[in-house]
């Protein structure tokens, strides 16, 4: 007998289609974080205040450019695998079952990296604080709230525009 398909507000995310990198960057900054499988669990349930994506990493992709957050928290945990954080404290292994944190405004540039021969597979959760702001240590990067109403742009740190 087969499964009847989930109503919300459950889901399998296997039903989802996969989103690949991070298409808002700037294209020159593609390579480094495109070809993952990122599926976005919080919009797909309608989720407002807080973000939910399940993150299938293939061996040497990295979830995004080392940043921080103005005003959002961001939490990892690792359901499979093997990653490293990349943080203003150094790499740092994380395995299956470890998580990490990283607080609204605190100047840690940080990014997950996975460094293994194998698939490793995480939740990224995120709030979605409204007037979050971002910066790119490593890079002539930063994104700016426009107009307070949550719309992003990505400018070089001199303020002029990619």
């Amino acid at each position: 007998m087969a499964t009847p398909p989930l109503k919300l507000p459950a889901l399998d995310p296997a039903t989802l289609a996969p989103s690949r990198g991070n298409p808002d960057y700037p294209k020159q900054f593609w390579p480094a974080v495109v070809g993952g499988d990122r599926r976005r669990l919080g919009d797909a349930l309608g989720l407002t205040n807080f973000g939910v994506n399940l993150v299938r990493m293939p061996p040497g992709l990295q979830t995004a450019l080392r940043h921080w957050h103005t005003r959002q928290d961001e939490f990892v945990f690792v359901l499979s695998g093997e990653v490293t954080v990349i943080s203003d404290a150094g790499p740092q292994r994380l395995t299956a079952g470890m998580a990490a944190g990283f607080p609204a405004g605190k100047p840690d540039g940080h990014h997950i990296v996975n460094l293994s021969d194998k698939e490793a597979v995480i939740l990224e959760i995120g709030d979605r604080a409204p007037d979050d702001e971002g910066e790119f240590p490593d890079v002539d990067m930063v994104w700016r709230n426009v107009d307070g109403d949550q719309r992003y742009v990505y400018l070089h740190k001199d303020g002029t525009p990619y």
